[in-house]
């Protein structure tokens, strides 16, 4: 078993975070952020395309620290749901037919459906690719995005809810998924201001 500390995802999911926020803040900016969190190292040197397990928590949720000590707050998040939907983007080019979800028995479903099975794909896809823990639940007529072991706000204390990204990733995909409508997503639980878990909820009914 892997003592507490050490969880990873694989450089390729690493790359794809990188990739994305390059994409969202520039290259200057990126190479502004992985400098604060003490990752100059991997300025024009990003991991490579493979399932290695090298990206460790610790230098995801540092990068999501000093995104915010960066542009702010207010702008850091702001940056970091973008850098998510982008990733989404990146991620379902890559893992997209090893999921399931670029065939035409998934397109052909109930929008109801496809958002959970969508849903339980992704959480496979984490679950198996990475040291990441998810679990789907559905209460009250949403559906509940639960992070049992969170990158995003690995050994972070904070206020206010810091999961920023995944919120992004997690619009992104109602919205490819849905054919462009949009959804309530929200982070009401977060590991990094004390809550056991870090958990989305997602509305099942389209905002527009």
């Amino acid at each position: 078993m892997k003592p507490d500390t050490a969880f990873y995802y694989p450089n390729r999911m690493g790359r794809i975070i990188l990739e994305s926020m390059e994409e969202v803040v520039g290259k200057n900016g990126l190479n502004h952020v992985l400098n604060l969190s003490g990752r100059g190292d991997l300025i024009g040197n990003y991991p490579p395309f493979d399932s290695k397990m090298d990206v460790s928590f610790a230098t995801i949720s540092g990068l999501m620290t000093q995104l915010e000590n960066a542009y702010g707050p207010r702008g850091g998040r702001g940056l970091a749901i973008r850098t998510g939907r982008v990733a989404f983007k990146y991620g379902i080019r890559e893992f997209g037919q090893q999921i399931g979800l670029m065939e035409t028995t998934f397109r052909l479903l109930p929008l109801g459906a496809k958002i959970r099975m969508g849903g339980q794909a992704l959480a496979e896809l984490f679950n198996q690719e990475t040291d990441q823990r998810v679990s789907i639940k559905e209460e009250d007529g949403k559906l509940l995005w639960v992070i049992e072991r969170c990158p995003l706000c690995w050994e972070r204390h904070t206020e206010d809810a810091a999961c920023h990204l995944a919120v992004g990733l997690l619009q992104e995909s109602l919205y490819w998924v849905s054919g462009g409508k949009i959804f309530n997503v929200e982070e009401t639980l977060c590991i990094a201001r004390g809550d056991p878990t870090c958990t989305i909820e997602i509305g099942l009914t389209p905002l527009a």
